[in-house]
């Protein structure tokens, strides 16, 4: 089992989902988030003064998955989320121990779904 987080920008969330429900993987959490990367965030003018804008939103993304669906999760965030620019995010794969289902009980990957 992979925990997968991957942080995108905020315009692709509907792409990356529609490949992620192309691929049959359902089982997503969506948190808008701030942060900074390569880019260090965009300078804006306010009042004829230069400010530095230091963080830039984005989407996180969380997807507990069985081994069988991480390459077909990581496809769909990376052709969904893709634009060539600086910007386009990361994505951090997690071995996931241990999963369960609270309604059930269930643990591993049945769990998951």
């Amino acid at each position: 089992m992979k925990y997968i987080i991957a942080i995108i920008q905020p315009d692709k969330l509907d792409e990356v989902l529609t490949k992620l429900e192309e691929k049959e993987i359902h089982l997503v959490t969506v948190t808008s988030v701030m942060g900074r990367g390569r880019q260090k965030g965009i300078s804006e003018v306010y009042r004829s003064h230069k400010e530095a804008g230091s963080l830039l939103k984005k989407i996180k993304l969380e997807i507990a998955v069985n081994d069988d669906f991480v390459k077909p999760t990581l496809e769909a965030i990376t052709s969904g989320a893709r634009t060539d620019h600086v910007g386009d995010g990361k994505i951090f794969i997690l071995d996931l121990p241990e999963c369960i289902r609270i309604r059930t009980g269930e643990k591993g990957g049945p769990a998951i779904g």
